[in-house]
């Protein structure tokens, strides 16, 4: 049904009057279910069919979607779009790939984006929710769960350009997810767990991720503010991956063509230390963000965005590729409302041979950050400033935990100022491990 969707809206496009065009259609399903003090606290199913499509026309181009997909409907669209598209600015860089660009390798099947067990059903996702429930509850020092949830969902995509291309993927996500609270009142502290995997074989147990939620909780508790001053930083690989997308999004094509990337001069310049390299796989089985071809309809291949250190790639689509005379990287990824745009697929980052509690015990006097919250990031000049709770570190040991405190530092100078540990954990599209920044700034008591 998808397939045959896609074909009539590309047919529509060309009476409407479309140069190009590009149709995608989307069938979804999930299925949530939260609980809290032992019992069901919300339930919900959706699902649907939607469809999205795209004309270009003389370097012009318009967007349009919905969930009606009648033939009424789908002519409609195509009218609206056109019209739209007319009245739109002229990008000479808009277009779709040439024929011989395309990928020739579609099937998907080897990288098992979709589990063909059993769909898990409500009655068996209240169970697992409360079975994380539990495990948190029986954790010394845990006052209350605030959730508990279990889901699972399905989502399956066709795409369709006039340039002859189609192409889809069928994914599945269970997931498992626990916040627990220790303390009360104002001294109450909060903590989180949570996995998500394509194959339910590959998940851990509900009661792994609740035990962990509730220890996490418990360790918080009695949080004060740490001193201010300059002191090395570790990021927990909780964490990490956020900082390490700051740089990925600062090699973006679209901030590259806009100017407004810290990184927008660095091409083949020293941006990591030594030894460390970003690889960025498509190809790994079992991921969320794996594909054999981009939104665009190019084939995907695993490449080196840093390698030793120096920046080797963008990510770009073909408009942005094209703006900047290169090629696209296979980097692109839209929505059904959207046009193309690069993104970002598995990124895998070179660990170090020490443990997070070797670079600790290197620390002496520091903070540990285990979660952050709001952001002041220049994005031109890469000027850093976030909020930051986690443990501080005396002697080369964590002493207690802290909260309320704002850490700072320029992008720039912190990365080329990292030392990586070895313990980035599987199933993260971003592969992170714990990271040691020396001489940032904290901001506290």
């Amino acid at each position: 049904m998808l397939k045959s969707l896609t074909h009539a809206m590309l047919q529509a496009a060309r009476e409407a009057g479309a140069d190009e065009a590009e149709a995608l259609a989307l069938r979804a399903s999930a299925t949530g279910i939260d609980v809290r003090g032992g019992r069901l606290e919300h339930a919900e199913r959706a699902e649907g069919i939607e469809i999205g499509l795209r004309v270009l026309i003389g370097g012009r181009q318009a967007n349009v979607s919905g969930a009606d997909h009648s033939p009424e409907t789908i002519h409609t669209m195509a009218r609206r779009a056109v019209a739209m598209a007319r009245s739109a600015p002229v990008d000479d860089s808009l277009g779709l790939a040439e024929r011989d660009q395309l990928a020739r390798d579609r099937d998907s099947t080897a990288l098992e984006l979709f589990d063909p067990g059993p769909e898990p059903d409500p009655k068996m996702l209240e169970e697992r929710a409360l079975a994380a429930e539990a495990a948190a509850l029986s954790v010394a020092g845990i006052s209350t769960v605030e959730s508990a949830s279990a889901s699972y969902s399905e989502r399956e995509s066709w795409l369709a350009l006039s340039n002859g291309f189609e192409g889809g993927h069928r994914r599945s996500q269970h997931g498992i997810s626990c916040t627990a609270i220790s303390g009360a009142g104002l001294r109450m502290e909060r903590d989180h767990a949570g996995e998500g995997r394509i194959w339910a074989s590959d998940m851990p147990t509900p009661e792994e991720v609740g035990l962990l939620a509730g220890e996490r909780a418990a360790a918080r508790s009695g949080a004060v503010k740490p001193p201010t001053g300059a002191f090395p930083i570790l990021y927990d690989e909780r964490i990490s991956s956020g900082l390490i997308g700051h740089l990925l999004a600062a090699v973006n094509g679209s901030a590259i063509v806009r100017g407004s990337s810290w990184l927008r001069d660095a091409m083949d310049m020293q941006v990591l230390p030594k030894g460390i390299t970003l690889h960025e796989n498509p190809h790994l089985p079992r991921m969320s963000a794996s594909r054999m071809f981009d939104a665009e309809g190019l084939a995907t291949a695993p490449r080196d965005i840093v390698a030793d250190g120096i920046l080797r790639g963008w990510f770009l689509d073909l408009s942005t590729g094209r703006k900047l005379g290169l090629d696209s990287t296979a980097s692109a990824v839209r929505g059904l409302g959207s046009p193309p745009s690069p993104g970002v697929s598995n990124i895998v980052m070179t660990e170090g041979t020490q443990s997070r509690g070797d670079l600790i015990a290197q620390m002496g006097r520091g903070l540990v950050v285990t979660s952050l919250l709001g952001a002041s990031i220049n994005p031109t000049t890469g000027d850093y400033s976030r909020g930051a709770s986690g443990f501080w570190v005396e002697g080369g040991k964590i002493s207690h935990p802290v909260n309320e405190c704002t850490i700072a530092g320029n992008l720039r100078d912190m990365l080329m100022r990292l030392t990586p540990a070895n313990d980035a954990r599987d199933w993260r599209n971003i592969r992170v491990p714990s990271l040691l920044i020396e001489g940032m700034t904290v901001a506290g008591a």
